[in-house]
């Protein structure tokens, strides 16, 4: 898993079983991976039923408003354009230059 830093904020992409990709935002990707991997409550709605196979990727943001303007963009990016990022993940600057002013992403190492 990713190392956690306290004042840093991290945009991950989990794998479910159906092959989907699912983006989320943490300041904690351990205890998030855990939440989606229960099922309950406090896992997001779509895992729920999408159920958790792997963690894909992480990235780290410098705060809360980067990563989730981060989560955003991932978000509208196509499948074909989210599995290049999930193959490639230090394209993450390049894929979102101009659009991310200011904001910058260090992919993390996932195991």
């Amino acid at each position: 898993m990713a190392k956690v830093a306290e004042d840093k904020s991290y945009t991950y992409m989990i794998r479910c079983e159906d092959d989907s990709i699912y983006t989320g935002i943490t300041k904690d990707v351990e205890r998030r991976m855990q939440e989606h991997k229960s099922r309950g409550k406090e896992c997001a709605k779509y895992t729920r039923t999408h159920h958790f196979l792997r963690l894909e990727a992480v990235f780290e943001a410098q705060s809360w408003s980067d990563a989730a303007k981060l989560e955003y963009a991932i978000k509208r990016l196509s499948r074909k354009q989210k599995e290049e990022l999930i193959a490639q993940p230090s394209l993450v600057n390049e894929m979102f230059v101009g659009k991310l002013s200011g904001c910058g992403f260090v992919p993390m190492v996932v195991k």
